[in-house]
């Protein structure tokens, strides 16, 4: 097992370290409002930045000279949606900002220790010299900066009080065994897997929430509300209603009383290559899981072409977005006809400050994950009837193959199939749940997804293509370790209830969450839960009857605790078999079997058996404030490995999606890139995906695309009913002002 850290905050400015050192009871002065003037081109040769007819150049001067790693940002309303780019000035506050469409835009800057410079009013191919506006106090400084570094701020329960004792004890539920297990639910297994923590959404309380005599029972009131609610107050009560939400109270007043957050770092280095262009897309009513742009085996397919979203409970169509016509489109998607699946929305359990009583997301399909096939077809889970109804084929007695070596009786969630080039979409049925789905580098192209519970299952889409036989397309099967170590698949294994028996194989029910398929043949996924784990499936000839299982814990001590990193989420492989996973500890791990030096398979390889293939690394943001424990507060959704250097640092980068930084968090040889989206606040993303338009362009024919995933788009800077989700794309060129 090792463990890597990085410095993680430095100040950025002497305006800045005056500011943080004015503390809590610095004035909380309002930032400054933004106003519109008109540009005039630089005229100033020491000013001047070359620039092509579709650029915009120029410096960033503060009152101590040039602002070096602020942003400056161009924004329009003129294209048929809304557009925004984003670049960072360099060591001489020099800027550039290449290849705007024509339009008219509001171009200002912003960056840590200021606050927003009044937007100017601007046209491609000016020089364009721009004023910094430092912030007049620490406090109005921090309204920019990232949500985790406000959510740091909270304290989390004393390792001493676990495990729970419950409500008439210390409010903690007996269920959680220790402080490890209740950091994972307050990050990436808790409330930060539907929205950010921390931003002035969830920082502060709205008017609403304001009547209440306790910050308690504001807080309290709080989760319940929306279609979310139940879901939220469920989340709370797991955790221990009493306690959870004392602390959340807390950590509200002290922020009303003025505490103030770590100071972030601007971008240095390669961070100030970092190019964002970004657009709108949805509907206000609508939030997206993920979105897809090529084929992850071959990342030049659908090169320029169009990027396809996925709205999971919200809406029933798939939102489109053509970058090069900066139009935004939309693909109905339904369940079977046959089926008459059209389940009411779900009810609003108390009204939303935002929605009140509207229940805005009314979707029948569901739909979780989009991937793309080589000839760009996209392929998403979906629902296709009520999941109570699986067919006969897939339960006891069908003669199915899948179905004799195991039966299933509910899925949750399906397929569908869109073919742009006829606009056709088609549910397709399956014994199995889903959730994601990627698929694998055979003659088949198998379609591997996650979410099966007790089983894994998969589509060969060759054959579904072939025949649009869908029963026969498709397997399933249950996951078996070889415990007795004998290398194939024994038909007498032991439940999952049972102890382990070295004479026999064992059936786990850890389920695959994220399924990434590996250039081996292998499958990984990753297992949620308190310490979690990895799994890796080898499919073997017939999988329904061949397929076994390893499965991979994180490190514990003898008490069961948390050696460093615990509880993965979402995982990707790359191309040397290295498993890559974001952590509820606040880490990226990687997971090398390479590095094992004890068997495994056989009866002691049952997770515990490899803490030397572990590596930590901490992600670059500021721990919980009570905390001294490695890892962090981030807590990432997802971890996505660019194979195949889209992006620009090279094969095998490995990307978390940074849910609290407000960015992109990349580790770049062993050290942290931080592509952070300055605006609108609020970035937060489940996936990636990255396109090479045109090998030969250098850093413009390549790019990483990701998108809005919080379930509150209205919880971003905008914080009205307005605010849609968003597609981005990230390049990194060469420096700052390459065009």
């Amino acid at each position: 097992m090792h463990f890597k850290r990085t410095a993680l905050f430095l100040a950025v400015t002497s305006s800045v370290l005056a500011l943080a050192a004015c503390g809590p009871d610095a004035p909380q002065d309002t930032p400054v409002t933004t106003s519109s003037v008109s540009a005039e081109p630089a005229t100033s040769p020491s000013t001047t930045v070359s620039i092509d007819a579709d650029d915009v150049g120029g410096v960033v001067t503060g009152p101590d000279g040039a602002e070096a790693g602020v942003w400056v940002i161009a924004e329009t309303m003129d294209l048929p949606t809304r557009y925004a780019k984003i670049v960072v000035t360099d060591d001489e506050g020099r800027y550039l900002i290449p290849d705007l469409p024509d339009a008219n835009y509001d171009v200002w800057v912003r960056g840590y220790g200021l606050v927003d410079s009044p937007k100017v009013s601007a046209v491609p191919g000016v020089q364009l010299d721009l004023e910094a506006v430092v912030a007049p106090d620490a406090a109005a400084a921090a309204e920019y900066y990232p949500a985790g570094y406000w959510y740091s701020l909270l304290e989390v329960p004393g390792q001493s009080e676990f495990p729970g004792t419950g409500p008439q004890g210390n409010g903690i539920s007996p269920g959680v065994s220790n402080q490890a297990d209740y950091i994972r639910r307050l990050t990436n297994g808790g409330c930060v897997v539907c929205h950010q923590m921390g931003n002035k959404a969830t920082r502060e309380l709205l008017p609403m929430f304001q009547e209440f005599d306790t910050t308690v029972e504001a807080w309290h009131r709080r989760v319940q509300s929306g279609q979310a609610g139940g879901s939220m107050l469920g989340t709370i009560t797991a955790m221990g209603a009493e306690r959870t939400l004392a602390m959340y109270a807390d950590w509200t007043d002290r922020i009303e009383a003025g505490e103030l957050p770590p100071v972030p770092l601007r971008p240095q280095g390669a961070e100030r290559n970092v190019v964002i262009t970004q657009w709108d897309w949805a509907d206000p009513t609508a939030y997206l899981h993920d979105l897809v742009s090529t084929d992850r085996r071959d990342p030049t397919v659908n090169a320029y072409g169009k990027i396809y979203g996925a709205l999971e409970n919200s809406a029933d169509y798939l939102p489109v977005l053509d970058p090069q016509t900066h139009s935004i489109d939309e693909v109905p998607v339904f369940p079977l006809p046959e089926s008459g699946y059209d389940p009411e929305p779900a009810a609003v359990a108390a009204p939303s400050p935002y929605w009140d009583d509207e229940s805005i997301w009314d979707s029948a399909t569901t739909v979780h994950n989009p991937m793309m096939d080589a000839e760009g077809r996209v392929w998403i889970t979906a629902r296709t009837r009520a999941p109570e109804n699986n067919p006969e084929f897939c339960r006891e007695g069908s003669e199915h193959p899948s179905a004799v070596a195991f039966p299933v009786e509910r899925s949750g969630r399906h397929l569908g199939l869109y073919d742009p080039t006829t606009d056709e979409y088609t549910p397709i049925d399956t014994c199995f749940s889903t959730h994601h789905l990627m698929f694998a580098e055979d003659a088949s192209n198998t379609l591997w997804t996650s979410g099966g519970g007790q089983v894994i299952g998969w589509l060969n889409t060759n054959e579904y293509l072939e025949t649009g036989d869908a029963v026969a397309a498709q397997g399933w099967t249950p996951l078996i370790l070889d415990t007795n170590g004998n290398g194939v698949r024994d038909e007498d294994y032991v439940g999952p209830d049972d102890e382990v028996d070295p004479a026999r194989d064992k059936r786990i029910t850890t389920g695959f969450y994220a399924v990434s398929p590996a250039p081996d043949g292998s499958v990984w996924g990753s297992s949620l839960g308190y310490p979690g784990g990895l799994v890796r499936l080898i499919p073997g000839d017939n999988p329904t009857e061949t397929a076994l299982i390893e499965y991979y814990q994180p490190p514990l001590d003898e008490n069961g605790d948390a050696v460093a990193g615990f509880s993965p989420r979402g995982m990707d492989v790359d191309r040397n078999g290295v498993a890559w996973a974001a952590m509820g500890s606040g880490h990226m791990a990687s997971f090398d079997r390479r590095l094992c030096t004890g068997p495994l398979n056989g009866p002691e390889a049952t997770g515990q058996h490899c803490p030397e293939g572990w590596t930590f690394y901490t992600e670059p943001m500021p721990q919980f404030k009570n905390l001294d424990l490695p890892g962090s507060s981030e807590g990432s959704y997802y971890t996505w490995v660019d194979q195949f250097n889209t992006l620009g640092l090279g094969d095998n980068t490995p990307i978390n999606t940074g849910n609290q930084a407000d960015g992109l968090q990349v580790l770049d040889d062993g050290e942290w890139v931080t592509m952070r989206v300055p605006y609108p606040l609020g970035f937060y993303t489940k996936w990636l995906d990255g396109r090479i338009d045109d090998p030969d362009a250098g850093w413009k024919g390549r790019g990483v695309w990701a998108t809005i995933s919080s379930r509150a788009p209205f919880h971003m800077e905008e914080t009205d009913t307005d605010a849609t989700s968003k597609v981005y794309q990230f390049q990194m060129r060469p420096d700052p002002l390459a065009r």
